[in-house]
């Protein structure tokens, strides 16, 4: 049996095993136990995020960990274990996560009712139709909310519940029952830095606006409508219920109007997720290539070595300066962003905008700095960790080659050329993300492959496996359209050009060895 069959059926092997045991696992739990027999209520943010990332570290570390310490990772430039175990996590983690995501919708029964007082002799699911039915618009109940979020409680964030009975027809406004209530959540944000008086006028304004768009919004129009499940937002729905001295002893439904069709519920998480799954797997296997394998006894490490190696890769270092700083700063404008209280897993495209991201309306009305703000901007947490992860691959073997300017040169142009391909192609739609640049970079990893200023040996290992990752993620992105494929193309063939200008000055600089880092010395 060869090395590289070794190395596959020692780690490979296990990781899947992992992924899929975890993926389905965790997944089947979550919709017997949550789902189907609701056991008991636990926030949706825990059970589609917090578990799920939280889940695989243990058994990689009992069962994973001592396996890829029979990899050669020991090199002059330090340790890279952490490495490994970190982007195995990750790699897991994420798909799991989006499962989660796909399963509270694609499992959701869409209940069709001739009228709302039907919805108590049903059973509970998370999508109703409506035929017969009166929204109250005159009995309502409203409740104000506030909070403070960002660094040093910089943002006063301003809420607005609003509830409105759900009756079967007008003449029920007499019976002082409701079945159900439709919601409405109006938000704003402003600096908590304002006085007092400055945040009561703000609230004034605020309320005035939400009044205005309640006042010319039509309830009856919605598509289907969505029981809210326990979410942060539940309390505050229900508090509103308690200000509504009407209809007192009704039900505590909320339903939340759509007006999206039914079969669009799932979005492009099916492609994410499968995505995710099989671009873990793809890096993973070039990971396992890179090394040798040795036969000695590992030395076993402090407990939590390998955490702290992983935390390592985002400080910046004389061989990785440039690629850190970029990393880093994604990471923190995405944490600003999240302390704002604009989300977590996912923002608005609007505050997107806001932020800084690129919209042609906005570009070419003089606004061309969000040809580069927008590749610092990410839509969520999955867009965000999926694109640090591509970056921080190709960064070890680029940076040292190329140098800090000519790497740094490399992310900025090939982000801005991204940015005006999708400009162009895209007409009125807010794009953001790293992908476009770290796109760039594969072009130009790519045409230094085909150019052979590697190794034999790097060549050998990475040039068919690269064009396979870079050909697959073209096809998921022509087959989802949340995904931005003109900025992905744009990116790559602006890298491949700027990697064939690079590589006449590389050719003949014999004594750079850009896979030292990676590549480990054989342990005799």
């Amino acid at each position: 049996m060869n090395s590289t069959r070794r190395k596959l059926n020692l780690i490979l092997v296990p990781y899947l095993i992992l992924a899929i045991s975890i993926i389905a696992g965790y997944t089947f739990l979550h919709w017997f136990l949550f789902i189907k027999n609701q056991v008991f209520n636990v926030k949706e943010e825990i059970l589609d995020f917090l578990i799920p990332m939280a889940l695989p570290w243990i058994p990689i570390l009992i069962w994973l960990r001592p396996r890829i310490k029979r990899l050669s990772l020991i090199s002059q430039k330090g340790n890279l274990p952490g490495l490994y175990i970190f982007i195995a996590g990750l790699a897991i983690a994420i798909p799991t996560a989006i499962a989660q995501s796909y399963l509270d919708t694609a499992s959701g029964k869409l209940t069709k009712l001739t009228s709302i007082s039907h919805i108590e002799d049903q059973e509970s699911t998370k999508y109703y139709s409506l035929q017969n039915f009166y929204i109250d618009k005159l009995h309502i109940g409203v409740k104000s909310h506030f909070t403070v979020t960002g660094k040093n409680n910089e943002y006063f964030n301003m809420n607005m519940y609003v509830v409105l009975p759900i009756l079967n027809n007008v003449t029920d406004t007499t019976s002082q029952k409701s079945f159900a209530w439709y919601g409405i959540r109006y938000s704003k944000q402003i600096s908590n830095k304002l006085s007092t008086e400055e945040k009561e006028e703000s609230f004034k304004e605020f309320a005035t606006e939400s009044q205005k768009d309640f006042d010319n919004k039509d309830v009856n129009q919605f598509v289907y409508l969505e029981k809210l499940g326990t979410t942060s937002d539940l309390p505050q729905y229900l508090e509103a219920i308690k200000e509504n001295r009407t209809f007192t002893g009704s039900s505590s439904t909320i339903l939340l109007p759509i007006n999206t069709p039914f079969e669009t519920r799932n979005g492009n998480k099916l492609a994410w997720l499968l995505g995710t799954f099989v671009g873990g797997i793809i890096t993973w296997i070039i990971m396992i290539l890179i090394p040798t394998l040795q036969n000695e006894e590992i030395i076993e490490e402090k407990p939590g070595q390998e955490f702290m190696e992983g935390i390592s890769l985002l400080i910046p270092r004389k061989h990785n300066l440039i690629s850190t700083l970029i990393i880093d700063t994604n990471i923190l404008i995405f944490l600003i962003m999240c302390c704002a209280g604009l989300g977590f897993v996912s923002f608005e495209a609007q505050d997107l905008l806001k932020w800084g991201g690129n919209y042609k309306p906005s570009t070419t009305n003089d606004q061309w700095w969000r040809l580069l703000t927008s590749t610092f901007l990410h839509g969520g947490v999955f867009h965000l960790l999926t694109n640090m992860l591509g970056m921080l691959f190709v960064s070890l073997f680029l940076e040292p080659l190329l140098g800090k300017f000519r790497f740094a040169l490399a992310y900025l142009v090939t982000g801005i050329v991204a940015s005006i391909a999708s400009l162009y192609w895209h007409k009125a739609t807010v794009s953001v993300g790293a992908s476009g640049a770290i796109f760039g970079l594969y072009g130009i990893f790519l045409a230094l492959l085909l150019t052979k200023v590697f190794s034999k040996e790097i060549n050998k290992a990475f040039l068919a496996s690269t064009i396979i990752f870079l050909g697959y993620n073209l096809l998921m992105g022509f087959s989802s359209n949340g995904i931005d494929n003109a900025a992905h193309i744009g990116g790559l063939l602006s890298g491949f050009i700027l990697g064939l200008l690079f590589y006449p000055s590389l050719k003949n600089q014999v004594d750079i060895q850009p896979i030292e880092d990676l590549k480990p010395e054989t342990v005799e």
